[in-house]
C-alpha cells in the first residue's frame, strides 16, 4: 500500500480490523457465487442469509459484554431453546385456555414474558457468578445442561406448534416483512440516523478537545454509510414474494386474488429488530455510564474495583442483559420455524461466541465491538449457508467453522501484538 492510500485510511479513520472483516465477507460471497453460478448473490438468497443470522447476531452483541468484563457465557443456546419451548407451550396451550384461541394479546404477553424470563435466568446466573464468585465457565457450562433437560421437562419433549399468527411475523417469511413502501422509508430513517449519530460523535469529540476527521473525510463516511443501507433495503426490495405465498396471504386477508399480483418482501422483521437491538447495545456501549464500566471493569479489574465501581453488580447486569436478549432471540428463531422442539439452539452458544471472537472481541477481556459482533454472525452465516448451497456435508461444515474461530483468534492476537492494542 503506498503513502496516498495510507494517509487516505489514517484521514477517514478507519478500522483496519473492520476492514479486513468486511474484506472477507465479500470474499466469501464472490467464492460461493461462483461456485454456485450467481445463486448465493441472488436477493433471495440475501434475505435468507440476513434472516438466519439474526438470532445469533442479536445474542453475540450481549456476548461481546460478557466476554469483555473476561467472562463467558457457555447457556446461551440452551437458555434459548428452554426459553422458546415455554413461550410455545404458553402460545399452544396456556394462554388460548385463559384468554381464549387467537387473541390478540397473546403474542405480546409472550414476548414479554421471553424477555422477562431469559433477563431473570441470566441475572441468577450473575449473581452467582458475582456474589458466590464462583467460576462463569462452570456456572454457565452447569446452566448448559439444566436448561436443556429443563427444556424436555415444560412439554415431556413434544414439539410446539403451531404458533401464532401475530407471533410467527416476528420470525420474517413472507408476511413478516415490512413491504416494500415501508422499507424505503425504514432505509431512509437508518440513513437520518446513521448520519446525525455520526454528526452528534463528532461535535462531542470536537467539545472535549480530541482531534477530529477532515470534513471531507467526515462526508465520504457518512456517504459510504447512507449508501450501504440503502443498497439492503435495494436488494430486500428485489426479492418478489412467490405467487404461492401471494394467494395464501390474500386469502387470509379477505382478498381476491388478481392474476399478476405481485410484490416484494423488503426488510425482514428480523433484520429490523436486530438493527435496533444493536443500535441500542452500541449507545450503551459508547455513550453510557454502564458500558463504560464494563469495559473499565474488562480492562483492569482490580483497578476498577478500586475506584469505586461494584463490579460484582456489574456481573449481574451483564448477564441480565444477556438472558434478555437471549429471550429476544429465541423469539425470532422460534417464530421463524412457527414449532419449537428440544433441538432449538443447539450448538448456537458457540456459534454465538465464535460470532463474537470473529469481530474482534479479546477473550481477554477489555475490547470488542457491536458492530464487529454482527459482521462476525454475518462471516458465521454466510460460510455456512454457502457451504450448504453447494453441497457440504454438516459435519464437514463444522470442521471449516471451528478452523475459521481458530484462525480468527490467531490473527487477533497477532494484530494485538503488532499495534500494541
Amino acid at each position: 500500500m503506498d503513502n496516498s492510500a495510507k494517509n487516505l485510511f489514517a484521514k477517514l479513520g478507519l478500522d483496519v480490523r473492520l476492514l479486513g472483516m468486511i474484506a472477507a465477507l465479500v470474499i466469501i460471497w464472490i467464492v460461493f457465487g461462483i461456485f454456485t453460478d450467481g445463486r448465493f448473490l441472488s436477493p433471495r438468497n440475501f434475505f435468507n442469509v440476513s434472516v438466519q443470522t439474526a438470532s445469533v447476531a442479536v445474542m453475540a452483541t450481549g456476548m461481546v459484554f460478557v466476554i469483555v468484563t473476561r467472562n463467558i457465557d457457555l447457556s446461551v443456546g440452551s437458555m434459548l431453546g428452554f426459553i422458546g419451548m415455554t413461550v410455545a407451550a404458553l402460545q399452544v396451550q396456556w394462554l388460548p385456555q385463559v384468554l381464549g384461541l387467537g387473541h390478540w394479546s397473546i403474542w405480546i404477553i409472550a414476548a414479554f414474558f421471553a424477555i422477562f424470563m431469559g433477563a431473570v435466568l441470566g441475572a441468577f446466573q450473575g449473581w452467582i457468578i458475582g456474589y458466590l464468585t464462583v467460576p462463569a465457565f462452570i456456572v454457565t457450562l452447569g446452566g448448559f445442561l439444566v436448561y436443556r433437560g429443563a427444556m424436555w421437562w415444560v412439554t415431556q419433549g413434544q414439539t410446539q406448534a403451531p404458533l401464532d399468527p401475530n407471533f410467527r411475523l416476528l420470525g420474517g417469511g413472507a408476511e413478516g416483512t415490512l413491504g416494500e413502501t415501508v422499507s424505503w422509508i425504514f432505509g431512509l430513517v437508518a440513513s437520518v440516523a446513521a448520519v446525525v449519530l455520526m454528526l452528534l460523535s463528532r461535535r462531542n469529540k470536537s467539545s472535549h478537545g480530541f482531534t477530529v476527521k477532515p470534513v471531507w473525510a467526515e462526508g465520504i463516511l457518512m456517504g459510504i454509510a447512507v449508501g450501504l443501507i440503502m443498497c439492503f433495503v435495494w436488494i430486500m426490495n428485489s426479492y418478489p414474494v412467490p405467487k404461492g405465498a401471494i394467494k395464501r396471504i390474500t386469502k387470509s386477508q379477505g382478498v381476491e386474488y388478481v392474476e399478476g399480483m405481485g410484490w416484494d418482501h423488503g426488510v425482514a422483521i428480523p433484520v429490523v429488530i436486530l438493527l435496533i437491538v444493536a443500535l441500542v447495545m452500541t449507545i450503551i456501549a459508547r455513550r453510557s455510564r454502564f458500558g463504560r464500566y464494563v469495559y473499565a471493569t474488562g480492562g483492569n479489574p482490580e483497578a476498577a474495583e478500586l475506584s469505586g465501581i461494584n463490579t460484582r453488580l456489574l456481573t449481574v447486569k451483564v448477564f441480565a442483559l444477556m438472558g434478555a436478549l437471549t429471550g429476544i432471540a429465541s423469539i425470532i428463531a422460534s417464530a421463524r420455524l412457527n414449532a419449537v422442539d428440544v433441538g432449538l439452539g443447539t450448538l448456537d452458544e458457540l456459534r454465538v461466541i465464535a460470532a463474537a471472537v470473529i469481530g474482534g472481541t479479546a477473550l481477554s477481556g477489555g475490547a470488542g465491538t457491536i458492530y464487529g459482533a454482527v459482521i462476525g454472525a454475518l462471516i458465521m452465516q454466510s460460510l455456512q449457508s454457502g457451504m450448504a448451497s453447494v453441497g457440504v456435508d454438516a459435519p464437514l461444515q463444522n470442521i471449516v467453522v471451528g478452523i475459521v474461530l481458530v484462525f480468527a483468534v490467531w490473527v487477533d492476537i497477532v494484530y494485538r501484538r503488532r499495534t500494541g492494542a
